[in-house]
């Protein structure tokens, strides 16, 4: 017993002696538009994302109803219609940034390649990415896009719209991440 309280405290003071950076105010922004059409997009600027500086560990929650679109019609149907945002509030991000070693980071961008799973509807899917990493007064800033595909997470698009929304969504985001004291 003595032991298995020994081997708790560890993990426990390991956990907490993690050098953990976040945001509450991240940016996020996906574009689905298809030219000729009104433009299908929206932007969250309240997405939350911890970055384990130890480890390279990251999680991103956002919730749905934070995207804002500049038609507001546009907004209740993608909230109601396409991402069901009252059974499914929010979309969240768990992976690891590959080879991540904070104490390289200065002010010029550095490339590294971000892996895990993207939660959406509650269903996950594996995503991988490149994101542009560097450090900027104590701060750690991290940006990169992917695209995703609407069905891979069970968003159907009516066949009167389908040919005004694009079948691959592209995502981008920019997170300035603070130490968390």
């Amino acid at each position: 017993m003595k032991n298995l309280f020994i081997v708790l405290l560890l993990l426990v003071v390991s956990n907490v002696s993690a050098q953990k950076f976040f945001t509450k105010t991240g940016h996020t922004e996906f574009k689905a538009s298809v030219e000729t059409f009104e433009p299908v997009e929206a932007t969250n600027n309240s997405t939350t994302a911890v970055l384990n500086a130890d480890n390279g560990e990251v999680a991103v929650l956002l919730f749905v109803k934070a995207f804002h679109f500049k038609v507001a019609l546009m907004e209740e149907h993608f909230n109601e219609n396409y991402m069901d945002s009252a059974e499914f509030p929010k979309a969240t991000f768990k992976g690891k940034i590959a080879d991540f070693d904070f104490t390289k980071l200065d002010m010029e961008n550095q490339e590294y390649k971000i892996a895990g799973m993207l939660t959406i509807k509650g269903v996950s899917k594996s995503v991988e990415t490149i994101a542009k990493i560097r450090l900027a007064d104590d701060k750690i800033l991290v940006a990169s896009e992917f695209s995703v595909q609407p069905e891979d997470f069970g968003i159907k698009i009516p066949s009167i719209v389908r040919n005004k929304v694009a079948e691959k969504v592209n995502i981008t985001f920019e997170y300035e991440l603070v130490e968390k004291n």
